[in-house]
């Protein structure tokens, strides 16, 4: 595999196949653009991208486009969504102030839409009074479709070596839908269907079934990667949006903000287990089998980022995921050199604090 940026591979990676995992969180999937940057300067190359929700935008932005313009389109598609800056800087101003900042912007969002992702839609919420047309969804996603012809290249996107899966869930059977493009043709309309959050956005039909966000039960799709992809020796970037561990509570807006880590960061939590289990049991039928790496991620957000943060598309709030997404790939890379590289999966993450 190539390199694009000047970096030093982490030399115990030797071989390794590796696949990066693309969590699904809205507005906190700025965390995966730092995330991305350190990783390529880095000099690691993943082969195959997998993605859940905004996890699946990012993935194919990074996929359908060059090299030396993958990491500028990314930053371009937030730098579109993002929120004009406060007349004065927050970052001094009392946690409290700045939460309640944060959530007026999300509020914001959520009310007027943001540019090249999404906005009104009619009847929308009005569907609710008497007497008017039915509808399923409260925002319209349609500047989104726009916003993905323009920063990705389609054509590229189905014809390359790299491969990239994305998940949907269809919410008649409550199966998950996948699409690879070594199998499908992946359009716009597929990754509308991955970020249609019922019922902020409308579920998406293809191929008949009726297609929305599998964030809901597989919002970090580890599985999917070591099932298809640890033939060989197997490195897994998995990257969550959302934490498992955190302080307590003290207030209604920061329970909110913690059951949504704890819906999401658990689904992670028992995939992994899973994982583990698994390929722990496969190494003992087959004590020759290959190794296996898990580098897993898990954006922590600040107190100030609470209940409404998945809405919260202020550059500030953009700003900081990206810089915490660096540094902590950063720190994800030197574990990474020291890793052990005969383990039948060697967990490098968050479940270990």
């Amino acid at each position: 595999m190539g390199r694009d940026m000047p970096g030093e591979r982490p030399a115990t990676l030797g071989d390794f196949d590796t696949a990066l995992v693309l969590g699904g969180g809205n507005a906190l999937g700025a965390y995966h653009l730092g995330v991305s940057e350190t990783l390529y300067e880095a000099g690691i190359e993943p082969s195959w991208y997998l993605g859940t929700s905004i996890g699946a935008v990012a993935a194919a932005l990074l996929v359908g486009n060059p090299s030396e313009t993958r990491l500028v389109r990314l930053r371009s598609f937030w730098e579109q969504a993002a929120q004009a800056g406060r007349p004065f800087g927050s970052r001094w101003l009392p946690e409290e102030v700045r939460a309640l900042l944060n959530n007026d912007h999300a509020l914001s969002a959520l009310l007027f839409g943001r540019p090249g992702l999404f906005g009104t839609r009619f009847p929308g919420l009005l569907s609710l009074l008497p007497f008017m047309p039915s509808d399923r969804a409260l925002r319209d996603q349609s500047p989104l479709a726009r916003t993905l012809a323009r920063l990705i290249d389609f054509e590229r996107l189905n014809n390359t070596e790299l491969r990239l899966s994305i998940v949907t869930l269809d919410m008649e059977s409550g199966e998950e839908v996948w699409f690879d493009n070594w199998r499908h043709e992946i359009r716009p309309e597929h990754l509308l269907a991955a970020t249609a959050f019922a019922p902020l956005f409308a579920p998406v039909e293809i191929d008949g079934r009726l297609l929305c966000d599998a964030g809901f039960g597989n919002n970090l799709p580890v599985g999917r990667a070591f099932r298809e992809g640890a033939a060989h020796d197997f490195l897994c970037i998995a990257v969550d949006l959302y934490s498992l561990s955190h302080g307590r509570p003290s207030s209604l807006d920061e329970t909110v903000a913690r059951i949504q880590d704890l819906v999401f960061a658990t689904q992670s939590n028992s995939a992994i287990a899973a994982l583990m289990r698994e390929r722990d049991l496969m190494r003992r039928l087959d004590p020759d089998g290959p190794s296996a790496i898990l580098a897993h991620l898990s954006y922590r957000a600040p107190g100030h980022q609470r209940s409404l943060k998945p809405l919260d598309y202020s550059r500030e709030s953009l700003e900081e995921r990206i810089i915490q997404g660096r540094l902590d790939m950063t720190a994800m890379l030197a574990r990474l050199r020291s890793a052990p590289r005969t383990e039948p999966l060697a967990y490098l993450g968050s479940r270990e604090g």
